[in-house]
């Protein structure tokens, strides 16, 4: 397959992505920019940063001027639930040729859409992935831009805009729960919550989750559905 036709083909597959990160960035966009952080920051955020619900709180963390020890381990706290997802895609990107963006552009969306295995006969895996991946980047820089600029022109009111990335959040998994037969990763991530909820209360069950999830997903890794999918 050539590569204009694996473009066109990945293009199309991250057209529904495309439709939540315009609209999810433009409310990064806005809420960065009420906090009085221009263009720039939001564009060399979405770049850089990439991370929709950590881009989020960041806006926060920078107007607060939370010290660099606190803003790291929010990162962390945030992130962590792409421990889990790596557990996955380890044989799958072990010898891919664009190996450190790949990595870095795996987002919640992207790993929804390619957690599968699944990619169009005939195309090159690795440059679908990574074409599919720098097409959702580009989505949530463009929104974010987009925000920021509108954000200066025209006043918005912010009040509940930061739930829009829970919403994106239920979006997917329950689209991956649809298209997917294996179970295992969903069922694991909610019990696992649910269990640490209760144990640790509602402001400190995150990473004790996170590291649970982890802990049984590797500990499954060769259950024959987790290889199968892994595969």
């Amino acid at each position: 397959m050539s590569p204009s036709r694996t473009a066109r083909l990945a293009f199309l597959q991250s057209v529904p992505v495309m439709a939540g990160y315009v609209v999810l960035g433009i409310g990064f966009g806005i809420l960065l920019r009420d906090a009085g952080y221009g263009v720039g920051w939001a564009f060399a955020m979405s770049l850089l940063i990439y991370a929709g619900s950590m881009q989020y709180v960041g806006v926060g963390l920078l107007s607060s001027g939370a010290s660099l020890l606190t803003a790291a381990l929010t990162t962390v706290t945030v992130n962590a639930r792409h421990l889990f997802y790596s557990i996955s895609m380890i044989e799958r990107y072990r010898s891919a040729r664009f190996k450190p963006y790949l990595i870095f552009a795996l987002t919640d969306e992207t790993y929804s859409i390619l957690s599968d295995g699944k990619t169009p006969e005939g195309a090159d895996p690795d440059l679908y992935r990574l074409l599919l991946s720098a097409f959702n980047h580009l989505w949530w820089v463009s929104g974010s831009v987009i925000g920021s600029l509108l954000g200066s022109v025209i006043p918005f009111s912010t009040r509940g805009i930061e739930f829009s990335m829970t919403a994106l959040f239920l979006a997917s998994f329950t689209e991956q729960w649809l298209t997917t037969q294996n179970h295992i990763p969903a069922l694991t991530g909610l019990l696992s919550t649910f269990v640490c909820l209760l144990a640790f209360g509602p402001e400190r069950f995150l990473i004790p989750a996170m590291l649970l999830i982890t802990l049984v997903l590797t500990l499954l890794r060769r259950h024959p559905a987790i290889r199968k999918e892994a595969a």
